[in-house]
């Protein structure tokens, strides 16, 4: 992960206001279990005026006209995620409201946890359990056993 742009992102998310809350691989981290990842996955509320601060507070870190692109039509419509690339390319956020009909933004449970002095919102490692326990993604798999060993979690 590049460690420096997810935490400037965070930053600036936290900055604005926007209602997120962090999955996927640097979840997995920020509760203890190391994992390699490129990208920063994140849902967020589907309400207007919260991607617009998510723009905002993109816009804070990444000098990048394409933050525009980001539209609130395509994260409230029927295919609610958007990846977004920075321009240096060492990495990506994958933004999401909604995974399929499993998840949504307000379905999720989250904590606040501390990265490096920031308190960022992520997933709670039960929540990040079902998440990946029922993909088709052997990756995924491995991930719900590492939480399941970590955090007790019963099958």
């Amino acid at each position: 992960m590049d460690y420096d742009s997810t935490r400037q992102v965070l930053a600036a998310l936290e900055q604005e206001g926007v209602r997120y809350t962090i999955f996927g691989g640097v979840a997995l981290n920020l509760h203890g279990l190391a994992r390699a990842t490129e990208d920063l996955d994140i849902f967020v509320e589907p309400e207007r005026d919260n991607i617009d601060r998510l723009q905002t507070a993109l816009r804070s870190v990444f000098d990048d006209p394409h933050i525009d692109e980001i539209q609130a039509d395509d994260l409230l419509g029927d295919y609610p995620a958007v990846q977004y690339v920075p321009p240096d390319g060492s990495f990506h956020i994958d933004i999401l409201t909604r995974l399929g009909e499993a998840y949504s933004f307000d379905g999720l449970k989250s904590q606040r946890l501390d990265f490096d002095g920031l308190e960022v919102t992520v997933v709670t490692p039960q929540t990040l359990y079902e998440m990946k326990k029922g993909t088709v993604r052997p990756g995924d798999w491995g991930d719900a056993e590492r939480l399941r060993q970590r955090f007790g979690f019963g099958e």
